[in-house]
C-alpha cells in the first residue's frame, strides 16, 4: 500500500520551482522577483543575468530549475513560456547582537526569504483563435 497521490494544484500548462530560505529580505528579493513577472522566459533570464543585484543569480537558477521542470516533467514547449507568478514570501529571521556605546547592544536582523516562481504555457493568439473556431 503506497500513499494516495499528492493532488497537482497547478494547472497543466505550468510548472514551478521553489527556493526554500535564501538569505536575503523579503523586500529586496521582491524588487527583483518584480523585474521577471510577466515577462517571457528567456527574457526573463536575460534580465537577470545582467542585473547588478546579488540575488539575481539565484533567482535565475530558480528560473532555469522552473524551465527544466516545465520541459522535462510536464512536456511543455520552452519558447512560449511565461513567468506567470514569482511569490515572494517571508521566512525566519535570524537575531544577532551588536556591541554599542557605554556597554549597551542593538539587535541586528538577518531576514530570510521564500521563492516561488510559477512558468506557464502561453498559446499564441493565432492558435487559440483557430482552436475556438474548431
Amino acid at each position: 500500500m503506497s500513499k494516495p497521490k499528492h493532488p497537482r494544484f497547478l494547472e497543466e500548462t505550468e510548472a514551478q520551482a521553489i527556493v526554500s530560505n535564501l538569505r536575503v529580505s523579503p523586500r529586496k528579493l521582491n524588487l527583483v522577483a518584480a523585474l521577471i513577472r510577466n515577462r517571457s522566459a528567456a527574457d526573463a533570464v536575460a534580465t537577470l543575468t545582467f542585473s547588478k543585484r546579488r540575488i539575481a543569480h539565484q533567482v535565475r537558477k530558480a528560473l532555469e530549475s522552473a524551465i527544466a521542470n516545465a520541459e522535462n516533467n510536464h512536456q511543455l514547449d520552452v519558447d512560449r513560456l511565461v513567468v506567470s507568478r514569482a511569490e515572494v514570501g517571508r521566512s525566519v529571521v535570524m537575531r544577532r547582537m551588536h556591541a554599542r556605546g557605554r556597554g549597551r547592544s542593538a539587535r541586528v536582523e538577518k531576514w530570510f526569504s521564500h521563492l516561488k516562481i510559477v512558468v506557464a504555457e502561453e498559446v499564441p493568439e493565432s492558435e487559440a483563435a483557430g482552436q475556438e473556431a474548431a
